[in-house]
């Protein structure tokens, strides 16, 4: 895999003070946020990048307060959050966009991905091994409900899954339905 690594920076924020490094996968530009001292086994949250959830704070998703969560567990546990870029389940922002005006109309994510010709998760997952082995890490906890990430995440070892349960809204619920009921998360 070629993947370009920069060096290790300080980052203090308002989850706590942090180490960052930066993966450069092709056109993708992964970001590692990690406490400053691992934990021996490490929670780690696999976070996909979602501008409008994560920058913008859209209600649609649950995408930002599962972001700020895995900052907050991570800071609290000596922990990580491997944030991919991975925009609309790797379906690019504007395809993003255009799904959301298709779920404006009714149909569901799902189907609005379907709509635009993409399979409903085009994520992958083997940035994550590559990364995991490059802090040496064998064994995490992983913050998450999706079990494709589960499922697709090797090399190391899954010892415990930590749910990441965020409160619904009215403008997400019906998402995380389909998350649950369509997609087979764990919620």
């Amino acid at each position: 895999m070629n993947i370009k690594i920069s060096d290790i920076a300080n980052l203090p924020s308002r989850f706590g003070d942090f180490k960052v490094q930066a993966f450069k996968q092709g056109q993708k530009e992964h970001l590692v946020v990690c406490a400053k001292e691992l934990a021996e086994v490490p929670i780690v949250r696999v976070h996909s990048e979602c501008l409008t959830g994560d920058a913008i704070g859209s209600l649609k998703c649950d995408c930002r307060d599962q972001l700020e969560y895995g900052l907050k567990m991570a800071d609290e546990t000596g922990g990580m959050v491997i944030y991919l870029r991975q925009e609309g389940r790797d379906i690019g922002l504007l395809n993003k966009i255009n799904a959301y005006a298709l779920q404006d109309k009714g149909l569901n994510t799902i189907e609005a991905n379907h709509q635009l010709g993409f399979a409903a998760d085009e994520r992958t997952y083997e940035a994550v091994t590559f990364i995991l082995n490059h802090y040496n890490i064998k064994k995490i906890k992983l913050l998450t409900n999706n079990p494709d990430k589960i499922n697709s995440i090797s090399g190391v070892e899954i010892i415990e899954r930590i749910p990441i349960i965020m409160q619904a809204n009215k403008h997400n619920a019906g998402y995380l339905d389909v998350k649950r009921d369509e997609m087979g998360h764990l919620l």
